[in-house]
């Protein structure tokens, strides 16, 4: 098998980037079992634009972007067919009562519940410690919208999780760059 330059930087570049673009999948989506699958999509796209996007100035961010984008697409999908599955199951006409489930909420399900956009800049500001300019940059978005988002997001999460759990998130707490969590990929 010959292998040319461009085939070998591309390679190391899914080298060093692969874990790190899964975790934010994962972080992203909730999903464990999909984050190295939507992370591998990610790769391949950006293999099939690897000739124009190996000059680019920080294709790193450019990769963070496809599987943020990936990720919503991927909410969205998920949204759409709960949607179908409740209107077939209202058309039942025995119920099923859900269990009351008591206990707190975890970082996980309270990240979960913020809008993506919220949801995005809080995880890259926060466990990748990405600066405003690069999350701007990987979600195709202004610094100030980057501010505002993750300022936002992390009030929500003071509400949800209190004001020491978010704290403690904000120091890293749920698998920021130097921590060695359980995500996919790790």
């Amino acid at each position: 098998m010959v292998v040319d330059d461009a085939s070998a930087e591309f390679h190391d570049f899914f080298e060093r980037h692969y874990a790190e673009l899964s975790r934010l999948a994962f972080l992203l989506t909730g999903e464990s079992e999909g984050a190295d699958d939507l992370a591998a999509d990610a790769m391949l796209a950006l293999w099939h634009r690897w000739d124009r996007l190996r000059a680019a100035d920080h294709p790193v961010a450019y990769a963070r972007g496809v599987v943020a984008n990936m990720a919503r697409n991927r909410t969205r999908r998920a949204i759409r067919e709960r949607s179908r599955v409740r209107l077939l199951w209202a058309g039942r006409t025995e119920r099923i009562e859900e269990p009351d489930v008591a206990g707190g909420v975890d970082v996980r399900a309270a990240l979960a519940s913020l809008p993506f956009r919220k949801r995005s800049c809080v995880v890259l500001r926060h466990a990748f410690d990405l600066s405003e300019k690069e999350t701007a940059q990987a979600l195709g978005i202004s610094v100030g919208t980057v501010k505002s988002q993750t300022s936002k997001g992390m009030a929500e999460l003071r509400r949800l999780l209190g004001v020491q759990a978010a704290g403690d998130l904000a120091e890293g707490g749920f698998g920021g760059r130097h921590s060695q969590a359980s995500a996919p990929g790790r």
